[in-house]
């Protein structure tokens, strides 16, 4: 089946949880833009009403407004009641990666703003142990990218400074670099985050631990809501 009817039906079925009067957090992606687009048609057409969206994106918050999706900030509204977003991959105790598309800080800040964490997925996205299908993104200032890069090797990650398509380096909205760092089959996420996240520089990483509640997946045979498991 189409990967892209495949996003479709995983964010038409998480956006099913959304009430009107909830604050809603519009996560950023291919998959994710799908939920902003059908919380859109649900709005026009009155079955939402009253709902507040916080964009996890400068492109999103553009996508948002075409759509008059009315938008809110955590300034004005600090608890988020669902946010739904995809994911790079995710584990069977719903620790996920994500960054894949370059907002992992404003999307991690979202996260833990949201009472409910919908992430939405195909069924390629499913890993039995992070790191194994995709690289950790990790956000770095630009000063003093060599030493962040010196570092994050010595914890065992094969380091790439992720570049746009015509090559020149990619910068998030902040203004930060992203360096794309493959560990390998990650044994313990946790640990690995505190070691990430203890480094001067670094800003914020790819590693979501126990922030995701609920993860909805969509393949061939239709989608389902996974049970965590904890081994």
């Amino acid at each position: 089946m189409d990967s892209t009817l495949l996003k479709r039906q995983a964010a038409e079925r998480a956006v099913e949880f959304i009430q009107s009067g909830m604050v809603v957090g519009l996560g950023h992606g291919s998959t994710a833009i799908w939920a902003t687009r059908r919380i859109a048609d649900l709005l026009q057409s009155g079955q939402l009403r009253h709902i507040l969206g916080i964009p996890c994106s400068k492109q999103i918050e553009a996508e948002a407004h075409s759509l008059a999706i009315p938008l809110t900030t955590l300034e004005q509204n600090p608890v988020i009641d669902i946010t739904i977003d995809g994911a790079d991959e995710v584990a069977p105790n719903f620790d996920v990666i994500k960054g894949g598309g370059g907002a992992l800080l404003r999307e991690k800040i979202v996260a833990q703003a949201s009472k409910r964490e919908i992430i939405i997925v195909d069924e390629s996205k499913l890993s039995p142990k992070l790191g194994i299908k995709w690289a950790v993104p990790v956000e770095v200032i630009p000063f003093g990218i060599g030493s962040q890069q010196q570092y994050l090797e010595s914890l065992g990650a094969r380091v790439k400074i992720r570049a746009k398509p015509d090559g020149t380096t990619f910068y998030t909205d902040q203004g930060n670099v992203i360096l794309d760092c493959d560990f390998g089959a990650i044994n313990d996420p946790a640990s690995l985050a505190v070691q990430m996240k203890q480094r001067t520089g670094i800003v914020e990483h790819g590693l979501f631990i126990q922030l995701a509640t609920d993860v909805i997946v969509a393949s061939a045979t239709g989608t389902r809501q996974l049970e965590m498991t904890t081994n």
